[in-house]
């Protein structure tokens, strides 16, 4: 063998480890060992549980009560964290369940839910109704039936915590003369005429068809408005290039700009909770190397660009767990996230918890970044 074929045989030997070490990395992470049990059973001292059942939960702007959904479809309750009490906000008119419940910044609570008959049993006719979805509004006393919106939502909607302003997305499901596998992000102010709440102001901030890659049937989802102004709407955008990963991004309505926070291309990062200082997000984190839904945990992104994060919670460790919805307390104290199970729809939480975030800063680890890993 000759001097110069040997050099040969190494540089391409070196070209081929160079392009294999990042996957096998990334490989060896989904190999690390899993806890047998439950994360509920090896809690730290600085989170608690709160509640045994329930979903998708949202702070009240006082930080003393959590808006949640019971189940998919199901009734919305409201726990008040000083007494452990939980009181039914929807059981006063009839329903076909609601998927999201979130509070306005003036204590009423805006609803997302199917408004016709299906099939609560059949997973297919449950899939269908949360892409029928249709925003109301439930007045803050709960003696009344909630206000239609006429606003069709995919997925949950943003909302200002400052603002009557929401933001969602709207896909195919949702919008028949949109292409498949395509999205639109819009915005709007709710205003109140003679007590009646209404749409005003809707304005088509960001169309998929403006990103420079295919979407995968996900597409894209609103998230949460960024303080202090709430001019940007943090969005995900799921199944890039039809592959697997899930990235954060940032959209800027007053410009129309886009920026990827996370791009992470071997990992799922969902944007959730904003933190009131509008320097960090939640985001749901996972790695999506061999599937597009993994087990994941919640992290704290920087949103600065340089997409360094800090993970909160560590369910994912223990097989068959994970935590999500992460939301932040507006006195940026406190949060709130819920545990989830493998094999189950999005969104399906089992009870939610609350991590005091100043008692757990000691115990956190340093931020990492994952981008282009």
């Amino acid at each position: 063998m000759t001097t110069c074929y040997k050099q040969s045989v190494i540089i391409v030997l070196l070209g081929l480890l160079l392009f294999i070490a990042p996957v096998l990395t990334v490989q060896s992470q989904n190999q690390v060992e899993l806890k047998k049990g439950s994360p509920v059973d090896h809690l730290p001292d600085y989170i608690q549980m709160v509640s045994g059942f329930g979903e998708r939960p949202d702070w009240s702007a006082d930080g003393k009560k959590i808006l949640f959904v019971g189940e998919p479809m199901g009734q919305v309750y409201e726990l008040e964290l000083a007494s452990g009490l939980i009181f039914p906000k929807t059981r006063h008119y009839n329903h076909y369940g609601y998927t999201r419940a979130m509070y306005l910044p003036n204590g009423d609570i805006l609803l997302s839910g199917p408004i016709a008959p299906f099939d609560a049993a059949d997973r297919d006719e449950r899939e269908r109704a949360r892409n029928q979805s249709w925003l109301s509004i439930l007045d803050k006393s709960g003696t009344k039936k909630p206000i239609p919106l006429n606003v069709i939502c995919a997925e949950g909607p943003a909302v200002s915590r400052h603002r009557l302003k929401i933001g969602w997305a709207e896909r195919h499901l949702q919008n028949p003369n949109l292409d498949e596998n395509t999205a639109q992000l819009f915005a709007a102010d709710i205003v109140y005429n003679q007590g009646k709440p209404e749409i005003a102001n809707k304005k088509m901030h960001f169309d998929s068809k403006q990103l420079p890659f295919p979407l995968g049937r996900a597409s894209l989802e609103a998230q949460s408005f960024v303080p202090d102004d709430d001019t940007k709407l943090t969005f995900s955008v799921y199944l890039i290039n039809e592959g697997n990963n899930t990235d954060t991004y940032i959209l800027d309505t007053q410009t129309g700009e886009i920026q990827n926070m996370t791009v992470s291309p071997s990992y799922y990062d969902e944007p959730e909770g904003m933190f009131p200082d509008g320097k960090f997000t939640c985001v749901e984190h996972g790695n999506s190397v061999e599937r597009a839904w993994p087990m994941i945990d919640i992290y704290k992104l920087k949103l600065d660009g340089s997409g360094e994060m800090q993970r909160l919670t560590n369910f994912s460790d223990y097989e068959g767990y994970k935590a999500s919805q992460g939301v932040v307390s507006d006195d940026g104290n406190f949060l709130c996230f819920q545990i989830g199970k493998s094999g189950d729809e999005a969104g399906v939480g089992y009870g939610f918890f609350v991590m005091d975030l100043q008692k757990a800063a000691e115990h956190l680890p340093p931020f990492e970044s994952f981008v282009n890993k």
